[in-house]
């Protein structure tokens, strides 16, 4: 070591002693030139997760759980709860028969529904029924909880902000005093009310959530099939949508951006990347995700995680449904949403 080095050394010690240190040694990992995200991509494959989801009912009942979830977390960030550097996901099982109970917190939630038909959420109070594809959201601070009042498995992917509400340090939550919370409007009401390119006279936003908590798969899909009627897939995304809050126009949630995409039979896609990481559930159909050097064998229910700024290409083998979520929303407000079309 040359004596510069050594006095470098040992001032970088004395500055130590009082909490201080030298932004020159650190600059280029903390200001990269590009997204270096700590997590990879990486694919749960849903015929093989699937056993362990079922065999977690017999460890522990929903009620002692409070939320029966098995955490997909990214091998890259072992050991965070988390399967990007501000996403949470998770696959949750209700049996028939129980109730997770009552809770709130400043976290955002979505529901996006697997595997199962008929078992209900009740945000806020309303309860709606669950089916396959449909796409629930939890606001921020609202008393919900879940029951499963059918014969069979319920399971459904959570999505939340997790990571990014640690971040800022601003987490709170509540236990409701029983198990389910009160259930003061009908079952649809919301959709009828907010979801049919319709407003109710005066009505005032009295949230950045969508209004709207149940986006039923049945409509999305219809109308995903629709535009292959009218017009040409995009060559990077093939016919992608955003679920959007039917107040502003604006993404469906004020953390997480949703969208689903179909791409028929025989479509390849373009290469594509963005300074969003993304989580992908396979909701239909067979195809191929390229990621960088990676990749991946699509099946339904197959979750994967595609990290920021990394180059992606997809392929339909039939016709190909995806539904993703992201921290695409909070960049862009944030100011520092990038993609990039190859």
């Amino acid at each position: 070591m040359s004596t510069i080095q050594i006095q470098r050394e040992a001032f970088y010690g004395r500055a130590d002693t009082q909490s201080l240190a030298p932004l020159w040694t650190r600059l280029k990992s903390l200001v990269p030139e590009a997204p270096a995200p700590a997590c990879v991509a990486h694919q749960w494959r849903y015929e093989d997760v699937r056993p362990y989801v079922l065999e977690s009912a017999e460890h522990i009942s929903a009620k002692e759980a409070e939320r029966r979830v098995l955490i997909l977390e990214n091998p890259g960030l072992h050991g965070s709860s988390q399967i990007t550097n501000s996403l949470y996901a998770g696959l949750q099982l209700i049996m028939p028969g129980e109730v997770a109970p009552a809770h709130r917190h400043t976290q955002s939630a979505l529901r996006f529904i697997i595997e199962g038909s008929g078992a209900y959420t009740a945000v806020d109070g309303e309860k709606t029924l669950m089916e396959p594809g449909d796409f629930v959201i939890t606001p921020s601070w609202t008393f919900h909880h879940h029951g499963n009042e059918t014969n069979v498995p319920m399971v459904w992917l959570d999505g939340l902000d997790i990571p990014l509400v640690a971040l800022f340090n601003s987490t709170f939550r509540e236990d409701y005093p029983s198990d389910e919370a009160p259930v003061s409007r009908p079952a649809g009401d919301a959709l009828a009310r907010y979801g049919s390119g319709l407003l109710p006279v005066g009505y005032q936003a009295g949230s950045l959530n969508s209004p709207v908590f149940n986006y039923p798969y049945a409509r999305t899909r219809e109308a995903l099939h629709a535009l292959t009627r009218g017009s040409e897939p995009d060559a990077h995304a093939g016919y992608l949508m955003r679920y959007v809050n039917p107040v502003d126009g604006g993404w469906a949630m004020p953390t997480m951006a949703t969208t689903i995409r179909l791409l028929p039979k025989g479509f390849a896609t373009r290469g594509y990347r963005s300074s969003d990481s993304a989580v992908f559930v396979v909701v239909e159909g067979r195809g191929r995700l390229q990621i960088g050097d990676k990749r991946f064998e699509l099946l339904p229910h197959d979750v994967v995680v595609v990290p920021g700024w990394m180059s992606y290409t997809l392929h339909a083998s039939d016709d190909l449904m995806l539904f993703s979520y992201s921290d695409r929303v909070a960049q862009e407000k944030l100011g520092f949403f990038r993609e990039q079309r190859l």
